[in-house]
């Protein structure tokens, strides 16, 4: 099944000059959908994974799904003031400004083996942001994983000594 012929291009979004990738019609696609997590699980079938931290909102779909197939926990990052307990943060920067990015101080325990799965590596400061908070835990990022690579923006210059797969790769 080609994954890439689910996945929608939207021009000028969100704004002009964009090509969004939108993968709602993949999730909506129950034959696309479980393809894609189960080529994502095939690839770390066998690895030692305590658990897979994603970032809302789309990295959830796929690692929750990830998570339950690979029979490991699931850890939620999320924008400050959306989880309940103590948290940890990692300010990253945008294009024009700034974000953050909050986890539960206790999600990880030092030498917990961590996968990260996003949906999109675009230009890899989200997912930077998501490394740097999993080594302050004391865990060991041993993999991170997309459903879409958008190789043009070079994402992967930031996740470097990371093993990093992508399902799908755009070169432009």
């Amino acid at each position: 099944m080609s994954l890439k012929k689910s996945v929608r291009d939207v021009p000028n979004f969100p704004k002009e000059g964009i090509i969004f990738k939108d993968i709602t019609p993949l999730l909506k696609d129950p034959k696309a959908f479980r393809s894609a997590i189960n080529k994502m699980a095939k690839h770390y079938k066998g690895k030692k994974i305590d658990g897979i931290v994603a970032v809302e909102a789309r990295g959830f779909i796929f690692a929750g799904a990830l998570a339950a197939k690979l029979k490991t926990g699931f850890i939620p990052v999320r924008k400050p003031g959306k989880l309940p307990y103590k948290t940890i943060s990692e300010t990253y920067q945008l294009e024009y400004g700034t974000d953050a990015l909050q986890i539960h101080e206790d999600a990880i325990k030092p030498g917990d083996k961590i996968l990260i799965v996003d949906d999109l590596l675009a230009t890899g400061g989200t997912v930077a942001a998501v490394v740097n908070m999993v080594k302050k835990l004391g865990g060991e990022v041993v993999g991170i994983g997309f459903l879409i690579e958008l190789a043009f923006l070079n994402g992967r210059s930031k996740l470097s000594g990371h093993e990093i797969f992508s399902e799908l790769v755009y070169k432009k």
